[in-house]
């Protein structure tokens, strides 16, 4: 029997119209991310989208990317790690385009390094992926700071102008699969992502109420630059002779194990998935913990 590969949604994919009128705010939308990718489509569909990212020549890339198309977007360099910047990113939407309607969380780390910098290991040993008993008070502190302080702090801003704004609005947290099961070798980023979750579902209890849905998407590997990143620290750790792990016993998706040439997700999979709970075709969704992941929390 041979098998059938998919085709990912292409890049030039898009609904037409489906979101004229509507502001959407992605943090992590760095070009070539899912927040890039999903921005990008989203100003394709109509939405006014306002960027934030901490890497400033690529989150100027996505923007240039919107406008080259006829888009309407505006890049703001913010760190969600600190309250003021969230409560900034918001302010300056709401002040350029009047309101907002829909969020993307997509700001997030592997590791406790700067994703701004280049990677250098044998510095930054004590900020890279671990086991618990290995773990350093910096790597756990700063993956936490950046996954969940930094989405509290954005669903805090982005809440209260929704609220405020009576009309609704609909956000989408990015998770991971190491949000529905375990992750070898990363006790932080593991812990963080299943943190993402609850306040994903708690979000969705207090808020459905006021009309707003509240979802999370978790994904296995996409081809992104921080997953390029985390492949790199493999390598490395590889060469450095490694160490007793459970790392090597699942490492594909259903999907990526039955594609002929193994391939992972594709950012524009996770932004065509995005901006599908973001729409109204969504309307009866939220408090999902969507395994957006080629089957791989399926076995």
């Amino acid at each position: 029997m041979t098998s059938t590969d998919i085709t990912p949604p292409s890049a030039d994919d898009f609904t037409p119209a489906r979101f004229a009128g509507k502001t959407l705010l992605v943090t992590g939308a760095a070009i070539g991310s899912i927040g890039g990718c999903t921005a990008i489509r989203a100003a394709r569909e109509g939405a006014r989208v306002a960027c934030i990212d901490i890497k400033e020549a690529e989150l100027s890339a996505t923007v240039q990317a919107i406008r080259a198309a006829g888009g309407e977007a505006f890049a703001l360099a913010a760190d969600v790690r600190l309250p003021a910047d969230a409560d900034r990113m918001v302010a300056e939407t709401v002040s350029r385009y009047g309101g907002l309607d829909l969020a993307l969380n997509a700001a997030g780390v592997m590791d406790g390094t700067s994703p701004a910098q280049p990677q250098n290991f044998e510095r930054d040993r004590h900020l890279l992926p671990s086991r618990i008993h290995t773990a350093t008070d910096e790597y756990w502190h700063a993956v936490f700071g950046a996954n969940i302080h930094g989405m509290f702090n954005s669903m805090r801003a982005q809440l209260r102008r929704m609220v405020d704004q009576g009309r609704g609005g609909a956000i989408v947290n990015i998770g991971s699969i190491a949000a529905i099961t375990g992750l070898p070798g990363n006790c932080a980023y593991s812990a963080s992502k299943h943190a993402v979750v609850g306040l994903t579902r708690n979000a969705a209890i207090d808020y459905a109420p006021y009309g707003i849905r509240v979802n999370s998407v978790n994904m296995a590997q996409t081809d992104t630059p921080m997953v390029a990143r985390a492949y790199e620290f493999v390598k490395w750790i590889m060469a450095q002779g490694g160490g007793a792990s459970m790392a090597g016993a699942k490492s594909q998706s259903l999907l990526q194990i039955a594609d002929s040439g193994h391939r992972g997700s594709t950012p524009w999979e996770q932004a065509a998935i995005i901006l599908f709970l973001l729409s109204g075709d969504a309307a009866n969704l939220t408090g999902l913990a969507m395994a957006t992941d080629g089957g791989w929390t399926a076995y």
